[in-house]
């Protein structure tokens, strides 16, 4: 490492900060950082004094470095920055002169950014990005992936979001680990966006980890980072046990379909929850005194109201006859046994009479439409083999030797409660009713 390190104004080190200076060349991060002191000059002169002159600098060089124009005039840049004052943009561009972002050619007459310039606008080119959600962790992943494409993946890099993937998985276990429904309804947006980026950029860090490097700490670092992305997704099955453990408990306040969550949320969203009471403490709180003969008065009453009666008989109670009574035993539909009776009276016509077919509306309309319904639902149960095996009247009905036979077209019916029903007709087996009433 280069040994001359710029000093302080107060005439300091780096080296000087530590314990033992040679630490300093040890540490590969203090290293890195001490090889880029012109980038650190460099951002020292953009971002020091006052926050409104820090983002009139910022401002004026992000856009000087996205004009899409190698050397800008001075006209170009009157024009350009058109709304300034007069006074700003001289003072602007003396202080980006003056840290070597933006050079003036004498010969030429215009400005151009140096090398140092692009290097500035590669790290500040998030800050121009519109604020969002996922800013925590995207940047980073954004950086791998495209740092891993291009075959720049640097162990430095895979270290921040290591550290970035751990504190989330902190944060949400956290979250978790509290059950309070707030926290995870908090955590819950934040950790689904956490797992979409991770899992849009799993192929590139798969790809990295994977990567066969002679760089030690570039494996070293893959490998944590593959164990916390693993971490983070394992984390998933956690987090939907704790919300379905949260919706468990919550109850719903009556009929009014307002849960506990909503009046928690609600109550969470007042500013002053003691005006909620209004006047319901506008009256005091008188105190009832009472003598010490009102309280003995009590106790000698409760306690003779408690104490059994000596004089009582203890003797069972003398027999009591039961009373007569009636059990009443469930009855089918009387549409059931009507269609049973008329479906009887047809097989006990003549052999030529009986065999037949009969239309489906001969036996389903008669009555509401809740009645026909009923009819049109016993009809599959005619000839049915399960059904027949059944006792009472349903297997009854099964046995009566008649079958139904569905067709798929709808016909228009000439009833005041049913405007179309299927069309079909009944058939009937008399060697299979026989053979049931033998």
């Amino acid at each position: 490492m280069d040994n001359k390190i710029e000093q302080g104004e107060d005439g300091e080190s780096f080296e000087s900060y530590f314990r033992d200076p040679t630490q300093a060349a040890e540490s590969p991060l203090a290293w890195a950082i001490c090889q880029r002191v012109e980038l650190l000059d460099a951002l020292r002169g953009l971002f020091s004094g006052p926050r409104p002159v820090v983002q009139l600098r910022l401002w004026c060089f992000m856009e000087l470095a996205s004009i899409p124009q190698a050397r800008i005039t001075r006209d170009d840049l009157n024009q350009l920055f058109h709304a300034l004052l007069p006074g700003a943009i001289d003072n602007t561009l003396k202080r980006l002169r003056d840290t070597g972002l933006v050079v003036w050619d004498a010969t030429a007459q215009d400005y151009h950014l140096s090398g140092l310039a692009q290097q500035i606008h590669g790290l500040l080119a998030p800050m121009t990005r519109i604020v969002s959600d996922d800013d925590e962790l995207a940047p980073l992943l954004a950086q791998i992936a495209g740092a891993q494409t291009l075959g720049l993946a640097d162990a430095g890099q895979l270290r921040h979001l290591h550290a970035q993937l751990a504190r989330l998985h902190d944060e949400f276990s956290d979250a978790i680990t509290s059950g309070s429904e707030a926290r995870l309804r908090e955590a819950q947006p934040r950790f689904e966006r956490a797992l979409t980026l991770v899992d849009r950029a799993g192929q590139a860090l798969t790809a990295l980890i994977r990567t066969e490097s002679d760089d030690a700490r570039l494996e070293r670092e893959a490998r944590a980072l593959g164990h916390a992305q693993a971490r983070l997704l394992s984390m998933a099955s956690q987090f939907t046990r704790a919300m379905q453990q949260v919706d468990r408990q919550r109850v719903t306040l009556g009929s009014t379909g307002v849960t506990s969550s909503d009046v928690r949320q609600w109550l969470r969203e007042q500013a002053t929850l003691h005006e909620l009471l209004g006047d319901a403490l506008s009256l005091g709180v008188y105190p009832v005194f009472l003598s010490q003969h009102d309280l003995m008065d009590v106790a000698e009453g409760e306690l003779e109201r408690d104490r059994p009666d000596p004089q009582r008989s203890k003797g069972l109670p003398p027999p009591n006859i039961a009373g007569s009574g009636e059990m009443e035993v469930l009855r089918m539909p009387p549409e059931l046994e009507a269609l049973i009776n008329k479906l009887s009276d047809w097989s006990e016509l003549g052999t030529s009479a009986a065999s037949e077919p009969r239309h489906l509306h001969e036996v389903v309309l008669g009555g509401r439409f809740a009645q026909a319904a009923y009819r049109m639902q016993l009809l599959p149960l005619l000839g049915d083999a399960q059904a027949q095996t059944l006792k009472g009247q349903t297997g009854e009905l099964a046995r009566s030797g008649w079958k139904t036979v569905f067709e798929t077209a709808v016909f228009k019916v000439d009833d005041p409660h049913v405007e179309a029903m299927s069309k079909g007709h009944l058939e009937i087996n008399l060697s299979e009713k026989n053979e049931h009433n033998g």
